[in-house]
């Protein structure tokens, strides 16, 4: 561990940028048509607000897979931004996309929450993939 060569900085604006992403995905973007599918709606978000411990869980749920992203592009010797996007892509798609679309398909939720979901989580690795594979961790 003592020889891992992350760039906590990228992490960190990684971390930043997704939850601007996620603020801008889930409000202006796609925030009306996924808390209809999801079966919400904005007066009984605004009665209910979330607490504390869904904004701890979200940090920690972002946190965590951009540290982990970093070591694997690390181990995997991903050192260009393009590279990062496409490693982020593959990872998201194959290990998170792929398995919520077909876990939604069984709960027989709507088709275009999984590409709303899905689609946040493609971009998401594609910029923190662009960042933490072309900002290198100076030697």
């Amino acid at each position: 561990m003592k020889n891992l060569n992350v760039n906590h900085l990228a992490v960190w604006a990684s971390i930043i940028l997704l939850t601007v992403l996620g603020f801008l995905w889930y409000g202006p973007i796609f925030g009306d048509k996924w808390m209809g599918l999801v079966g919400l709606d904005p007066a009984t978000v605004e009665a209910n607000p979330p607490g504390a411990g869904i904004w701890i869980t979200n940090i920690i749920a972002t946190v965590i897979p951009m540290y982990a992203l970093a070591w694997f592009f690390d181990k995997l010797n991903v050192r260009t931004w393009s590279d990062g996007i496409i490693y982020g892509l593959l990872i998201s798609f194959a290990f998170h996309f792929l398995s919520n679309m077909t876990g939604d398909m069984f709960a027989a939720r709507p088709y275009v929450l999984s590409w709303i979901t899905g689609g946040y989580d493609l971009v998401a690795f594609a910029i923190a993939g662009a960042i933490l594979g072309g900002w290198q961790k100076k030697a």
